[in-house]
């Protein structure tokens, strides 16, 4: 067990100087087409990611700001002669686009 601990904890003395392979230069080591190709599809899922999550943050921001309008239209008292600034009437049931099949808000 001693010995175990021991030849691991050693580790081997490193190379000197780490050198490339006789005939070629520093300027000459690329990582070729392969890691440009690895690189640019990390770039473009990045950059969809970030497109996506940009339109998945307006939602949820334009379905709060459409809630807190209809809170305060139904806490709001209203005049019997007055329209209401929603699209469809509120209390009905059935009468929201969503339900008769229309494009709402939320149905994009």
């Amino acid at each position: 067990m001693h010995s175990l601990l021991l030849a691991l904890a050693t580790t081997p003395a490193p190379a000197p100087t780490p050198s490339l392979r006789p005939g070629l230069s520093q300027d000459q080591v690329t990582p070729g087409l392969l890691g440009f190709l690895l690189t640019a599809f990390i770039v473009v899922l990045t950059a969809l990611l970030i497109v996506d999550m940009v339109r998945r943050i307006r939602r949820v921001r334009y379905r709060a700001q459409v809630e807190e309008e209809r809170a305060a239209a139904d806490d709001a008292p209203q005049t019997p002669g007055a329209q209401s600034d929603l699209p469809y009437d509120a209390g009905q049931p059935g009468s929201r686009p969503e339900a008769n099949g229309e494009a709402g808000p939320g149905n994009r």
